[in-house]
């Protein structure tokens, strides 16, 4: 096979991929900390934390200001985030199932 055409195969399989439900959701979870918030806001539900901008606009969080001072916020799942819960339950059971292969 040519150097062209496993390039090509290549780029296939890239843009092939960011056209799946799959990529797009890991688009959407992807960062260092996103999906244990996201965790965490499903069993513990609203919380404090101080960056979460992007799952904010991303439409999974809710971020409610109590305009106090010193600043109170509290996140808490979406409608949208909280559609996420299957996915969130189906990591953490794979993780516990495979945790001794």
């Amino acid at each position: 096979m040519s150097n062209n055409q496993i390039h090509e195969q290549r780029r296939f399989a890239i843009d092939g991929i960011k056209n799946t439900g799959f990529y797009y959701t890991k688009s959407l979870v992807d960062g260092k900390y996103k999906l244990p918030i996201l965790y965490c806001l499903q069993l513990d539900g609203p919380t404090r934390y101080s960056e979460l901008k992007e799952l904010e606009s991303d439409g999974l969080i809710i971020r409610k200001d109590y305009g106090e001072i010193p600043p109170r916020v509290e996140y808490s799942l979406s409608e949208r985030g909280k559609s996420l819960e299957p996915v969130l339950d189906a990591f953490c059971l794979w993780g516990q199932e495979h945790r001794n292969d």
